[in-house]
């Protein structure tokens, strides 16, 4: 059968299925104090509406990645949805978090003290009702990877208002909104979800990752059901999922839908474009910003270029349905974890088996570095200077997220938290895009004694730890929550930090610029590292501010005028973050 696609797929799509040579371009103090500091960060961090926004780029954001059912529950009448209890093992079980516990954050100013420009939730959608006892002990979808339906939310996380809710709050106060969205597989089977039919997945073989095909057409890990995404012909629906919707009462409306978007794409009614017309209905429907690919490198590399190219179709329908509630005029934005991509290897990732794959010319914007946490172990400039070469040379138009822990890397920057502080400095200041897990900032344990595996590291938000201030290894968390509040808001209101050219200054105090020049604006700063806190120092800015110019460090809130191409502070902090004193 011939199909006739549409102009906006027209060149993308090859119908025959991936073969490797597709996949390479070109062949290729005290509490009350503290409180009261954290109290008035929160305030001072308007709603959107209320402030002027900073410039925004997405190779500067900072991007705040959380696991909903672990954040904050803020309606417990939604914890034991399909009948779920909390019989798993340890940190295995839902916990209670919702939406509508992220949304109180956002009104709250909890992120705008943050500094935080996007937020990234795991995937809402339904999960399998059961558990599974597979890996380390008897384990629920708590984490949005076991999808049962890609249509609806699940109901463990709240209604679809609470979803709407969360978009339109976090649009108004400045944030934009990732999805973390799944290609590769579906939920596991349990006593109470059957799998879908061969047609659509397979079981075996099991990933031995030799090579291409050993990667990708394969499942994951024993049980996890592996979509058949280089399937290119017409599939009918799973019938598990058809029952679904008749019992639920919304067959006909689903199909009448797939209709249209089969009759208007001209695609065939393969598999990954039904996942496509699923998932780019979230961004239809409710306005989400981007996407977070899952697993992208277990995947045909072309078809993550279909959904961008459809995902952003449908950001441009949403803003034309809703321009009353359009806040950012950038396009559709994603970002892949293409698991072992490190910012040393530019654009090229070496694939299993050797051969190189860039995704970067698949539709991503940026790709998650894993490298960061290793990275990061080293000394200050060597870690700066590297990453802006990178980034100003290989990686030019494109950038990199960095982070220091995750929710299934059991190898993060400091497991223990011993360098709490220290890791807010490397994360938030260095070249490149910045993604905190949440818990970063207040030092969340991710060493929890009676969890297993990858449970160690999604505790429960840690919100009693921040409020009772209690002190975790060589500082309280206020403090630390204080140090990054005050790097991530400088960072925010500076692109320069994330996206600028990197220049040392002086080695004693190790200080440095960051200059972003763009067609229309400019932005500088000086920034001086490991400072002697609570005394005067005095800290070369020049060349970037000239003499007679007044200047303030942001993190002491103290303005002063430069002289000798030098700024005096009167008392610093252990980090000064100099720009123009507006």
């Amino acid at each position: 059968m011939k199909y006739v696609l549409s102009t906006a797929l027209a060149g993308l799509l090859s119908l025959s299925g991936w073969s490797l040579a597709q996949s390479q371009p070109q062949r290729a103090q005290q509490r009350t104090q503290t409180s009261s500091a954290i109290a008035a960060a929160s305030s001072a961090a308007k709603p959107h509406t209320q402030q002027q926004a900073a410039r925004f780029l997405w190779a500067n954001a900072t991007v705040y990645f959380l696991m909903t059912d672990r954040f904050l529950n803020a309606n417990p009448r939604n914890d034991h949805a399909y009948g779920r209890q909390a019989d798993g093992a340890a940190l295995r079980s839902f916990m209670g978090g919702d939406l509508a516990g992220v949304t109180r954050k956002i009104k709250e100013g909890y992120f705008n003290a943050l500094g935080v420009n996007a937020i990234w939730i795991t995937p809402p959608v339904e999960q399998v009702h059961g558990a599974t006892d597979e890996g380390s002990g008897r384990s629920y979808g708590f984490h949005g990877y076991w999808a049962k339906d890609f249509t609806r939310l699940d109901a463990s996380l709240g209604s679809e208002q609470d979803l709407r809710e969360l978009v339109d709050t976090a649009h108004k106060h400045g944030i934009r909104i990732l999805l973390d969205v799944v290609m590769n597989h579906t939920g596991p089977a349990t006593e109470k979800d059957a799998l879908w039919p061969d047609s659509w997945i397979r079981l075996d073989p099991v990933c031995t990752y030799q090579d291409v095909p050993t990667t990708v057409a394969c499942a994951l890990v024993k049980g996890l059901p592996d979509l058949k995404t280089e399937v290119m012909k017409d599939t009918p629906l799973p019938p598990v999922l058809a029952e679904k919707w008749k019992a639920e009462g919304r067959y006909e409306q689903e199909v009448l839908e797939l209709d249209t978007f089969f009759a208007r794409t001209g695609l065939p009614r393969a598999p990954r474009y039904y996942l496509m017309k699923w998932h780019t209905d979230w961004v239809r429907r409710f306005g989400i910003d981007g996407f977070r690919a899952d697993t992208v490198k277990h995947t045909e590399p072309e078809l993550w270029k279909e959904l961008k190219t459809l995902a952003s179709e449908a950001h441009s329908d949403w803003k034309r349905s809703n321009p009353a509630k359009v806040y950012f005029d950038e396009p559709f934005y994603m970002t892949a974890e293409v698991y072992g991509y490190s910012l040393q290897q530019g654009q090229q990732f070496r694939m299993d088996g050797g051969s190189q794959i860039n995704y970067f010319q698949y539709g991503f914007d940026s790709l998650i570095n894993f490298g960061f946490k290793s990275d990061a172990k080293a000394d200050y400039e060597t870690l700066f200077s590297s990453y802006a070469r990178q980034l100003h040379g290989p990686l030019k138009s494109y950038s990199v997220l960095n982070y220091i822990s995750s929710h299934d890397d059991d190898q993060p920057f400091d497991p223990l938290r011993q360098q709490a502080i220290s890791a807010g400095t490397r994360l938030l200041l260095s070249p490149g895009a910045a993604q905190i897990y949440y818990g970063d900032e207040t030092a969340r344990d991710l060493q929890v004694a009676h969890a297993r595996g990858d449970a160690k590291l999604r505790s429960v938000m840690n919100w009693d730890e921040l409020k009772k201030n209690r002190r975790v290894q060589y500082s309280h968390v206020q403090e630390i929550l204080q140090h990054w509040q005050k790097l991530g808001r400088f960072r925010q209101q500076h692109p320069a930090i994330g996206a600028g050219q990197h220049q040392q200054l002086t080695a004693q105090p190790y200080t440095f610029s960051r200059i972003l020049q763009q067609a229309d604006w400019q932005d500088q700063v000086v920034i001086a590292l490991d400072l002697p806190a609570a005394q005067a120092v005095s800290i070369t800015v020049a060349p970037v501010f000239a003499n007679g110019s007044r200047v303030k460090d942001s993190y002491t809130g103290h303005s002063a005028i430069v002289k000798d191409g030098k700024v005096s502070l009167p008392r610093a902090g252990i980090v000064a973050l100099i720009a123009q004193d507006q």
